[in-house]
């Protein structure tokens, strides 16, 4: 097999919220003269990152889009995934890289294991897997198993922190993401907190106002049968800084971290070690937990910004709320919500044109959609259903 007629496919995984999206949006505007497929996977009934991709992209011929709204992709009952990927097959003259972006309730085995299938192995292979972290989150202890067993919310910390964990276990590549307002000390203990539950990951990146080196993204090629260092990985990071050493072994879970983090602008490598991430390490599907819950609710009512902001907080104080996205209707157009936890933003520059309602994505750990619901109308003084 000739590999490098292979067409290469990077995974982009993380946690809800953790900008996944925001990034392979900065990607495909840095793409240079690469020709894109992008396949784009949400948990619920409604595509909101396909809708927001959709929209970066602005009618470029050369980055196609397909939505895998419902489910999560490659998994068991998904019978979509493995129709598209050959069909992008198809037509690869037209086509220099594949990008995936699972959802932020899935790891990246399933596709894995569908790449090294014999329906796909003739025709693509896995470039590289990374894992976006919301480093705040990270921070804040929201991935960690402190809860009491005894809380009512120590089965969410522990759903969480399963998949957290999972997710960075099986990435190459840890973007720590949403870093802008973060100091030097904060980014050293976020290091440290993801060597700690991911010590063989390789390279660690930063993405400062979410936005990664394309070069640094693709075109990495870890998971050919003979990993070599890329040479331009390299020679690009001899020339972004004057003192990069690099380790010869794989660091280990009591690896200290870095003393600076000016080697941390955007292609630290942590590590160049073997790691292959062949079918006896991903042997196993991840099987859904079924208290993970996805739902829309509507309001054809106009909104006030503020207000649904502080309801969305009240109801991610009060429910199992994890992660909220979607439209709402102002009184002459609608905007752009992102909400993780607690952290509601509300894009003005971002609209959906001729939305007639409102439409908001909810996300949580055994989440009561006539709870929310009823909660939201009650704030919002507006219906929600």
């Amino acid at each position: 097999m000739k590999y490098q007629h292979l067409i290469p496919v990077t995974i982009v995984t993380g946690f809800l919220g953790s900008g996944k999206t925001t990034l392979l949006s900065s990607l495909i505007k840095s793409r240079q003269t690469r020709r894109l497929a992008l396949l784009i996977n949400e948990f619920g009934e409604v595509s909101i990152d396909g809708a927001l991709i959709n929209g970066s992209v602005g009618g470029d011929e050369h980055v196609r889009i397909h939505d895998f709204p419902y489910g999560l992709i490659a998994y068991g009952d998904d019978e979509h995934f493995v129709p598209t990927m050959q069909a992008i097959a198809k037509r690869r003259a037209n086509v220099d890289h594949v990008l995936i972006e699972t959802s932020g309730l899935a790891l990246p085995t399933a596709v894995m294991e569908l790449l090294q299938s014999p329906e796909l192995a003739e025709d693509f292979i896995l470039d590289a897997t990374l894992a976006v972290v919301d480093t705040p989150l990270l921070l804040s202890d929201q991935f960690d198993r402190e809860l009491s067993q005894d809380s009512p919310h120590a089965a969410v910390a522990d759903s969480v922190a399963t998949m957290f964990e999972q997710q960075l276990e099986y990435a190459d590549v840890v973007v720590l993401n949403k870093i802008d307002t973060l100091d030097e000390n904060a980014l050293l203990l976020a290091e440290q907190r993801v060597r700690d539950r991911a010590p063989n990951v390789r390279f660690l990146e930063l993405a400062y106002d979410a936005q990664l080196d394309i070069r640094l993204a693709l075109g990495l090629r870890l998971h050919q049968p003979t990993f070599t260092v890329c040479a331009n990985s390299f020679a690009l990071a001899k020339t972004r800084m004057n003192s990069h050493t690099h380790r010869a072994a794989m660091p280990g879970s009591d690896t200290p971290t870095l003393a600076s983090h000016v080697r941390l602008n955007g292609h630290a490598h942590s590590g160049l070690a073997g790691h292959c991430h062949g079918l006896t390490t991903h042997k196993h599907f991840h099987e859904q937990d079924p208290g993970w819950l996805s739902f829309v609710l509507r309001s054809p009512e106009p909104q006030h910004a503020e207000t649904i902001k502080q309801a969305l907080i009240e109801v991610a104080k009060a429910e199992p709320l994890l992660r909220c996205k979607g439209f709402i209707l102002l009184a002459e157009h609608s905007v752009l919500v992102q909400g993780v936890r607690t952290r509601i933003a509300i894009s003005s520059g971002t609209a959906k044109q001729s939305s007639k309602e409102s439409e908001l994505v909810f996300i949580g750990y055994h989440l009561n959609r006539n709870t929310v619901a009823a909660l939201l109308s009650k704030l919002t003084g507006t219906v929600w259903k």
